[in-house]
């Protein structure tokens, strides 16, 4: 991805990559950790497969449900997942945008990488840099306490 308004971030997590892979494309498991903090995924539909479709419904802490989805361009287990990613309802400044998310084996650990972009302005990058911080999180600690 270019540098031109898209997020880079990088996490080390105590879990095995294929692990934290099947965290990321069974539906129980993703809908445990997805969204910022506070927030429950209510309905996860994942069909993981290149040119399949996912939507998922969230719910704020205080606030309506919204959804999003997109279409699975690159599916390479146990590494590496590319998707689009699109609100069902988007904010004027929102436009479809790709999700690379890619693992690196470290052993007993695994090293994440999340890429998205391009966004149309610093707001919306700046919004999903921090939702994706929360997500991590959240994905590190049910990775974290599976292994306890």
């Amino acid at each position: 991805m270019t540098d031109e308004l898209t997020l880079h971030l990088e996490r080390r997590l105590r879990a095995r990559r294929p692990e934290v892979f099947a965290a990321h494309v069974d539906a129980d498991e993703l809908a445990r950790w997805w969204g910022p903090k506070g927030f429950t995924a209510r309905i996860v539909d994942l069909d993981v497969r290149v040119g399949g479709r996912y939507r998922i419904v969230m719910q704020p802490p205080d606030g309506a449900t919204f959804a999003l989805s997109g279409v699975y361009r690159a599916v390479d287990p146990p590494a590496r997942l590319v998707y689009t990613f699109a609100y069902d309802d988007p904010d004027p400044d929102d436009r479809e945008t790709i999700v690379e998310f890619s693992l690196r084996d470290l052993g007993d650990e695994t090293e994440v990488t999340v890429e998205q972009g391009p966004f149309a302005t610093e707001a919306r990058r700046a919004l999903h840099q921090q939702g994706w911080t929360e997500i991590l999180d959240r994905l590190e600690d049910v990775t974290t306490n599976r292994r306890r």
